[in-house]
């Protein structure tokens, strides 16, 4: 691979001309003494932006003599499966066999190894040297022979410092918008609410003017093979939410022939009501389709009311539904708590006050 022109006084250099490079390995965990509290013992999942402190795993001191131990500030990049994950240690770590870690000298800065091996120059580099396997590996010798552009130390130093400062920018940036999002989401309760709350209203039971109904999937396990793979579109929770109030218009599963006979097949159009793990989100069918009991399907009376009227007035109330569910495990709420909550709600309608079926 040709490499680009670099600036004056930069050098293109093999990672392992360069730098020490070490393959992590895994004392045995046969010998439970190998496992403590002691040094924490990375592997890829753990890589996460600068720090690899959250380790799952410890290893106990005499552990840790079997094991390869990182000093501080070391580069550590996954080379097995999930490619180019990257992390620093700031304290000595020991690390599994999937990880190549470039022991940083004290002529460059590790933060310039780090963020170049986030660049999708190394990673495009990375992949060109990986075996050709279902699980890309790239070895100890590919890796050492991969080029980095290496300036001059005072250069790597003020280059990182004003990737940092740029870096601390967009951070302030995130937050200010995820403060102005959850302003909007809260203005956005509040105006449907205020249009939706009318006191001269006539209230009724939802289930008055709805069919309201939990999806079904009654066969166990849930995974059954014999379930999947056949013409029925099958929607699950995530499908609800990823469509946000609007058209549900693409599905990841389907149910077979087997799977239908023990489901329910919904018609395009039906309002879908989650009421587990993501408490409140609806959405409406493009398609005929089948969900689970974590679905509450919801059919209008159309000579009664419009059923995205109810979309909006059910989506007023999401942060109360939320709020009610129990706080277990996974939030679910049932027909019970829909039902309880039908004084609590201002409105023309109240909330899935009446389960059908």
């Amino acid at each position: 691979m040709s490499e680009i022109q670099l600036p004056e006084g930069w050098v293109w250099k093999k990672l392992g001309d360069e730098f020490k490079i070490a393959t992590g390995t895994t004392p045995s965990k046969n010998d439970q003494a190998n496992y403590g509290r002691d040094i924490p013992f990375v592997k890829p999942p753990e890589l996460v932006q600068k720090s690899v402190f959250k380790s799952k795993d410890y290893l106990s001191n005499s552990g840790a003599v079997k094991a390869r131990i990182l000093p501080e500030n070391s580069v550590l990049v996954s080379c097995i499966g999930n490619l180019g994950k990257i992390g620093i240690n700031r304290v000595p770590v020991a690390f599994n066999q999937q990880i190549n870690a470039i022991l940083v000298n004290k002529y460059h800065c590790p933060e310039w190894v780090f963020y170049y091996c986030q660049s999708s120059d190394f990673r495009n580099k990375l992949e060109a040297v990986s075996s050709a396997t279902t699980i890309p590996i790239v070895n100890k010798s590919k890796f050492e022979g991969i080029t980095i552009p290496l300036p001059p130390l005072p250069v790597q130093l003020q280059i990182v410092a004003k990737i940092e400062e740029l870096f601390s920018e967009l951070d302030a940036g995130v937050k200010e918008l995820q403060t102005a999002l959850s302003r909007l989401k809260t203005y956005r309760q509040a105006v449907l609410h205020h249009y939706l709350n009318n006191p001269d209203w006539e209230r009724v039971k939802l289930g008055d003017v709805c069919l309201i109904q939990r999806g079904k999937s009654k066969h166990r396990p849930r995974n059954d093979k014999r379930l999947f793979g056949g013409n029925y579109p099958f929607i699950q929770t995530g499908e609800v939410r990823e469509a946000n109030g609007g058209v549900i218009n693409k599905f990841t599963q389907t149910y077979s022939d087997f799977g239908l006979q023990q489901s329910r097949l919904w018609p395009k159009g039906t309002m879908c009501l989650t009421i587990a793990a993501n408490i409140g989100e609806t959405a409406f069918l493009g398609f005929d389709a089948c969900f689970p009991d974590s679905v509450v399907g919801v059919i209008a009376n159309q000579d009664l009311v419009d059923l995205h009227y109810i979309n909006h007035f059910i989506m007023s109330y999401k942060a109360y539904l939320d709020a009610t569910a129990p706080a277990t495990a996974q939030k679910n709420i049932n027909v019970e708590i829909l039902d309880r909550i039908r004084n609590c709600l201002g409105g023309p309608l109240e909330t899935a006050c009446k389960h059908v079926g």
